[in-house]
């Protein structure tokens, strides 16, 4: 079972490590040093759905040469703020890499493989887009 650690710094600073002691600087709102822990659950989706895609479209044999997800997220304006609505666009690039497989690799990944998208889902509706940027050579 994983374990992470939250430790506080100072005012509204905080440092998170994962159980291999990896780290992310958080702060609140009014301390622009750090991550706010809203925009990095919204990292962790897109970073979760990443991951499944690269492996996804790797085994399909349309290996990935550039991958990048925008993700947008909506609030309710009172508290707790949860997100209601979240939406991720893929730019990829990538030999061979076609409409059928890109969309088939995104499904997967948000109906059965990325446990954030799992966790979220629940409370948020997440839709996604892509678009296939031509490779440079």
């Amino acid at each position: 079972m994983p374990t992470t650690t939250v430790r506080w710094i100072t005012g509204y600073q905080f440092v998170g490590m994962d159980s291999n002691n990896h780290s992310v600087v958080l702060s609140g709102e009014d301390d622009p040093n750090g991550l706010r822990p809203s925009q990095l659950l919204l990292i962790s989706l897109a970073a979760c759905t990443a991951y499944d895609v690269v492996e996804i479209l790797s085994k399909k044999r349309k290996p990935v040469s550039m991958l990048e997800i925008i993700t947008d997220g909506e609030h309710d304006s009172e508290a707790p703020w949860p997100y209601r609505k979240i939406h991720l666009k893929y730019r990829l690039s990538g030999k061979n890499l076609t409409d059928k497989a890109v969309q088939q690799a995104i499904e997967l990944s948000e109906q059965k493989y990325c446990s954030v998208s799992a966790t979220v889902r629940g409370v948020a509706k997440i839709t996604t887009e892509y678009e296939i940027v031509a490779q440079s050579d």
